[in-house]
């Protein structure tokens, strides 16, 4: 069996077959990783979902911003932004129970050798401590209360964790680190602007990864992550970022995660629709 993490694919689905046949991945011999933001902004969100749930049983998947996005956009919990490209999966027959299987995804991956997210985590979390955390997020996300969590998701506060947050400040917390966080400041509180380069770091503020005393970097894990496409492909400081910017023109990554080979393929231009900013 080989293991394969990929990066962001934003609803890039022919880009992502021609990485999956260019791997030879095999369902039922081998497994895929992937590190969040499955859908949103490009054109094929329906498609890789569609395949994602088809073969769910050879497949690990984390929550990223995008998809709690569409999640909440399906309830009517936020509008939709000018950039989505969500309509054909909130029209589609089976729309309502693809996002209800990834409504049902977790936020974190922890295994024995590897753990996944899609952003960052704080620089007080050991990776059991971020994985039991994730729990909560996860428990709450999966009940039958689960809009009032949408509606009150969004928000930048608290910037910082502490561990007597409670209710949905802890929770909203919880949720940025895992899928927004990039850089924070010497306080470990996060930035959210911010979506350059290395050496573009506002005054201040360092990559969550590089963050002084990061209680993670002490773990035998290696943590994979997504999420900063202008990052790229990055290995240092226990982390495998694996967000190379398929949707704005670059490629789309694997990383086999027993051979630490990567394998990249360039975005199919069928997968961007004219027009796309943002990030």
């Amino acid at each position: 069996m080989a293991r394969y993490a990929i990066g962001d694919l934003q609803g890039c689905y022919h880009s992502f077959m021609q990485l999956l046949a260019k791997l030879n991945f095999a369902p039922g011999r081998d497994q895929l990783w992937l590190v969040g933001d499955l859908i949103n902004r490009g054109t094929g969100s329906l498609p890789v979902l569609r395949w994602l749930y088809a073969h769910r049983e050879h497949i690990k998947v984390v929550l990223g911003n995008h998809d709690l996005h569409a999640i909440a956009v399906a309830h009517a919990v936020r509008p939709p932004h000018r950039f989505d490209t969500l309509a054909p999966l909130l029209a589609a027959e089976d729309g309502e129970a693809l996002l209800h299987w990834l409504r049902h995804q977790p936020l974190m991956v922890l295994e024995d050798d590897y753990a996944m997210i899609h952003a960052g985590l704080y620089p007080q979390w050991l990776l059991p401590q971020a994985r039991a955390l994730a729990a909560e997020v996860e428990a709450v996300l999966q009940s039958p209360d689960y809009l009032g969590f949408l509606q009150q998701m969004y928000g930048n506060q608290p910037a910082a964790w502490h561990a007597d947050l409670t209710g949905m400040d802890r929770l909203r917390a919880i949720t940025n680190a895992l899928t927004r966080m990039r850089v924070v400041d010497a306080a470990g509180a996060m930035e959210f602007a911010f979506k350059g380069e290395l050496s573009e770091l506002p005054a201040g503020y360092l990559p969550w990864f590089q963050a002084a005393g990061r209680q993670s970097a002490q773990a035998k894990q290696p943590i994979l992550c997504g999420h900063w496409s202008a990052l790229g492909l990055y290995q240092a400081h226990g982390v495998i970022a694996l967000d190379t910017g398929c949707l704005w023109g670059r490629e789309l990554t694997a990383y086999a995660l027993d051979t630490g080979e990567a394998t990249q393929v360039a975005l199919d231009p069928r997968d961007q629709p004219p027009g796309l900013g943002g990030d």
